[in-house]
């Protein structure tokens, strides 16, 4: 999992992006204990989600392009109601892809947040075409809009 992280992002090369790590995984996990979520097989995760609550400001300057992934997760405070939701990272081994896991996992982590938060906008900076199919799903079934952040996906 971690050599398709670095295969399809390569955050370390991108300042843009967050390269996540233990002290991310604990900013993240105060904003919400959805925010990371996997399946996991005999042999460690085949599936994982992450999944940023912020607030509609940030979400817009995120989109047009006025801070990073990690300026959105620092900028975002703690103890308030969320009312957006970047869908950050979805990764799935390839063995598993086709198969809704994906779309399974981020569903549910979706409607735990929700709980808590009255999610309004889903937003994403997608990286691949099934990213973006992805992301219009999820957005469809959950009823909210869905935003991007533009990136030519090859």
């Amino acid at each position: 999992m971690i050599n398709l992280a670095v295969e399809t992002f390569a955050a370390h090369n991108d300042p843009n992006q967050l390269d996540v790590n233990e002290d991310v995984i604990k900013q993240l996990e105060q904003l919400h204990p959805a925010t990371l979520s996997e399946q996991n097989e005999s042999d460690g995760p085949v599936v994982w989600i992450l999944l940023i609550p912020t607030i509609a400001e940030l979400m817009n300057d995120f989109i047009v392009e006025k801070i990073s992934e990690s300026e959105l997760l620092n900028k975002t405070p703690l103890n308030i109601k969320y009312d957006s939701l970047y869908l950050c990272s979805a990764l799935v081994l390839p063995q598993f892809r086709r198969k809704g896991l994906a779309k399974k996992i981020a569903l549910e982590a979706i409607q735990k947040i929700r709980i808590d938060h009255p999610i309004k906008n889903l937003f994403t900076w997608n990286f691949s075409m099934e990213g973006a199919l992805l992301s219009e799903s999820i957005a469809k079934q959950e009823n909210i809009p869905l935003l991007h952040r533009e990136r030519k996906i090859e």
